[in-house]
Parts: structure tokens; C-alpha cells; sequence
């Protein structure tokens, strides 16, 4: 399987799969925008942006924008509601929700409140526990709104997407997109936008506010949940099915813009419900992950190779457990025997490749 600059398939979709949205976005263009992995690949992007200065106001400033960025990815918000927020009062870190103030109304109360996972929590809290960050936002998040496009589409077009599928409209809208796959309600959907009339069919029933407010937020927490649980389980999207008279060929890419192959029988196939574009996590247990000192691409049956760093080696008596970084934010884990450490004699620091093979990768879908 090929791989792009990006790290994605030549066969994953181009960015922008077509998606019904009901009508609960009013948005130019044709309705594409882009998908779970093509978002996360953007932040990515933001956050390797935010490391790259070596000044720390440019940091500063930059980490304004990114956290610009992650609110209208996981809140859906719209520019002009993210760049009102007061961060000290609208976002409650105990709770993990952020309040969104009623700007049209002029009544500046909370018109929806939105819930956020743990880790965007954490994130947001320890930005504003740190003197230097608090210390620039004295306008708050109030920033030019056509400096922040800017900087959107900038990163968009580091991805190798095309420049307004990274604008704040098209980020929301992808967040819609992105919820309405994983299944969550219709007036969910509608009620986390801030849609005050609802356009719902026969086909859905009323939904309380607490009760679509509790659905948002069981959402968030199963999606956090999903990308961030064990070491070697990703989130990723079916990009191609090579099918057999008994197994199949499952090509995905995950949550980091990586390729993966698996090779499942055409009864799980069947059984899962498994098509291209669908949204799965992959799993691989530690101890099927190979670890090779190598400088040169090695001669393997193994499909899933990478290459990384040691970033942290636990040693037992009888096993030895070495996690790797592979980049974007994914790390691998392997388990191997004390023997087969000793002579591999691997530090932190040193460069090795991990391998696997497709039949070691286990698909779930929700």
C-alpha cells in the first residue's frame, strides 16, 4: 500500500466524501469537507505549528490559535462565538463543558452549553494554569477573525487539503458530519450547532434539553474514549476491502495518518457490517509487535511496518515492555522475552523499526 506525504493511503477518498446533513448546515460549496482522520491529520498540524518557534510568544500566540482550532473541532462553534468566549468563565474544566454566550440576542447568557472530553479539559486547564499563557490573553480570545482564517488555511494546506476545506465554517461543518456517522441524534446534532429550530422529520422523536444534553455528552466521552484508550488500539477509516473466497484485505488509515492492513474472514467481514469510508478501531496486542534493529527496510511478511524511537523501556524478569514513538502522536508498544532484549540491547533514544502483521490486527466497529 502506498503512502502519500500526508501518511494516508493513494486510495483513501480525496478530502470531502459527500455527506446528507439535513439541512442543519447552511454552508458554500458542495457539501464536502473533511473526515475524522483528515482532521486529526490538521491537528496535528496546528500543534507540530505551535512547537516550531523557538520564541515563546510566538508559541504563546500560537497555542491562542490552536486552542481556537480545538474548540470549534469539538464543540462545532462557530468563529464568532469561540472568539467571545472569556476561557476563565465560559469554560468549566470541573465540569467539562464550555458555555456558549447568546451573541445575537445581546443578552450575553448561556444559549448551550457544550460538553468536551477529559483530555481537551485537562488541556485547556493546565494552558490557563501557566502564568506566561494567562498572562497573554489580555484581549482574552478576541484575535482578528481574518488573522485566524488565515492560519487556518495555512494548516490546511500543510496537510495537502484544499484551503477552504481548513476554514472555521467547513471545521464545523465537518464536526456535524463527523457526529451524524458515529450515529448521534439528529436534533443532537442540531441542538449542539446551535440550531433554534430544529428542522426534525416524523422519523425522530423529541428529545428533552437535559436529555440531548446527556446524549452529547455520552458521545464525547465513548469518542474520547475510543482514540485515546490502549496503547495499540487506533481509531481509523476503511479506505479499501480486497475481498477472498474465505478472508479478506482490510486497508484503513488510523487516527494519525497512518496505513494499516488486516486480514479478517468474509463472515467477520459480513458480521461487522465493514465498507470503505466506514469508521472502525484496530487493535494489536503487544506481543505481536516485532521489534528489528535495522537502518534499511527489512525483508519481512510483515504488511505493518514503522519506524520510530524508544521512548520508554520497562524491563521484568522474564519479559521486557519497549514503547515507541512512531510520530503524530502514535506510539506503538511491544513485549518481548528478557533474551530477546538483551539482544536487541535497545536504549531510549535509539531508533528501531516495529512490525506486524495483518493477521495480527483485530477489527471492532460500534
Amino acid at each position: 500500500m502506498r503512502s502519500d506525504r500526508s501518511g494516508g493511503n493513494t486510495t483513501n477518498p480525496q478530502p470531502g466524501a459527500s455527506f446528507s446533513l439535513g439541512g442543519i448546515i447552511s454552508s458554500p460549496g458542495d457539501g464536502s469537507c473533511l473526515d475524522t482522520v483528515q482532521l486529526n491529520q490538521l491537528e496535528q498540524a496546528f500543534r507540530q505549528w505551535v512547537e516550531a518557534s523557538p520564541r515563546s510568544h510566538v508559541q504563546l500566540s500560537r497555542r491562542r490559535i490552536l486552542l481556537v482550532f480545538l474548540l470549534i473541532r469539538y464543540t462545532g462553534a462557530k468563529l464568532n462565538e469561540v472568539l467571545a468566549l472569556d476561557p476563565f468563565t465560559d469554560i468549566d474544566a470541573a465540569k467539562q463543558t464550555v458555555c456558549i454566550r447568546d451573541l445575537e440576542g445581546g443578552t450575553q447568557t448561556c444559549a448551550r452549553e457544550i460538553s468536551i472530553a477529559a483530555p481537551l479539559s485537562q488541556e485547556i486547564r493546565e494552558a490557563l494554569a501557566d502564568p506566561r499563557f494567562r498572562d497573554s490573553l489580555t484581549n482574552l480570545f478576541a484575535i482578528d477573525p481574518a488573522f485566524v482564517r488565515r492560519k487556518f488555511y495555512e494548516r490546511a494546506e500543510i496537510c495537502g487539503f484544499a484551503k477552504r476545506l481548513g476554514g472555521p465554517e467547513m471545521i464545523r461543518r465537518a464536526r456535524a458530519v463527523e457526529l451524524m456517522q458515529s450515529n448521534m441524534p439528529l436534533p443532537a446534532v442540531q441542538k449542539l450547532l446551535g440550531h433554534s429550530t430544529p428542522n426534525l422529520t416524523s422519523a425522530y422523536f423529541s428529545f428533552s434539553a437535559e436529555e440531548l444534553q446527556r446524549i452529547t455528552k455520552l458521545f464525547v466521552e465513548r469518542e474520547s474514549s475510543r482514540k485515546t484508550s490502549a496503547r495499540n488500539t487506533f481509531f481509523g477509516k476503511i479506505a479499501e476491502i480486497q475481498r477472498g473466497d474465505i478472508q479478506s484485505l482490510v486497508y484503513l488509515i488510523n487516527h494519525a495518518g497512518y496505513p494499516l492492513i488486516a486480514m479478517i474472514t468474509n463472515n467477520s467481514l459480513e458480521r461487522l457490517g465493514l465498507r470503505s469510508g466506514r469508521l472502525v478501531t484496530a487493535e494489536v496486542k503487544a506481543p505481536w509487535v516485532i521489534l528489528q534493529r535495522s537502518d534499511t527496510e527489512p525483508r519481512s511478511s510483515a504488511e505493518n511496518r514503522f519506524m520510530g524511537e524508544v521512548i520508554l523501556i520497562n524491563k521484568g524478569k522474564v519479559s521486557a515492555e519497549y514503547v515507541v514513538s512512531i510520530g503524530n502522536g502514535m506510539e506503538l508498544c511491544s513485549v518481548v522475552s528478557t533474551t530477546a532484549a538483551k539482544e536487541l540491547n535497545l536504549k531510549v533514544g535509539d531508533s528501531v523499526r516495529t512490525l506486524f502483521n495483518c493477521f495480527a490486527v483485530i477489527l471492532n466497529a460500534d
